[in-house]
């Protein structure tokens, strides 16, 4: 089947088969989160990004093959309420951006920018988007067989960078990083994957960045 990255609250995942890493996308919760579970074809590891609610469904989609790390995309709290239940019946290590740990329910291992994350033998290259929260995150997987996919939490969006509650100095540093770090460094076929909703490319949103600047959010 094609994945198209629609899913909907207590209905099926949408799974994604790459060369060497599989993408399951499930949407949790009453805030319509997406949780990601990655797994490497090669060794069967598998990480999960944001435990956002909904634990008993998230272990259902992890099953038998364990779960070598849960990453946090930031410190809301609808993006963490499984995260303590997943860990403790998993026992795998929880990872978030040092600036944002102190909101989280559990004490966790810190990512730093440019810190990678493995995935079995992929891997997940950290990126830190300074503006929705502190210590904001998105994950890089460069796929050597195909197009790059990035996860963005809630720092971009089809149609526009993740909340800064209408703060000048919050927003400028969000789209600045969202520019700099995603837009310029990254193809227009990289394919984003956001802490709510639908999936979209870069491309599909880069001529609307000055939109989005003028704006204010």
């Amino acid at each position: 089947m094609t994945y198209s990255g629609d899913v909907t609250p207590g209905g099926a995942p949408a799974v994604r088969e790459l060369d060497r890493l599989t993408i399951t996308k499930m949407s949790v919760g009453p805030m319509d989160n997406n949780a990601y579970l990655l797994r490497c074809r090669d060794t069967g590891e598998q990480v999960l990004i944001d435990a956002a609610n909904e634990a008993p469904r998230l272990l259902e989609l992890v099953g038998d093959g364990g779960l070598a790390a849960v990453v946090t995309t930031h410190r809301h709290m609808d993006h963490w309420v499984a995260l303590e239940e997943v860990v403790a019946k998993t026992s795998a290590r929880p990872l978030v951006h040092a600036d944002d740990a102190d909101g989280l329910p559990i004490e966790t291992e810190t990512l730093t920018e440019g810190d990678t994350v493995a995935v079995g033998d992929c891997a997940l290259e950290v990126i830190h988007l300074k503006g929705h929260t502190p210590g904001s995150i998105a994950l890089l997987y460069r796929d050597p067989a195909g197009v790059p996919h990035l996860f963005t939490g809630d720092s971009l969006f089809p149609g526009g960078v993740g909340n800064t509650n209408k703060d000048p100095e919050r927003f400028g540093q969000l789209v600045d990083d969202v520019e700099h770090k995603l837009f310029d460094r990254l193809p227009d076929e990289t394919w984003f994957y956001p802490g709510h909703g639908r999936d979209s490319t870069l491309g599909a949103e880069r001529a609307s960045l000055p939109q989005w600047r003028a704006r204010g959010w």
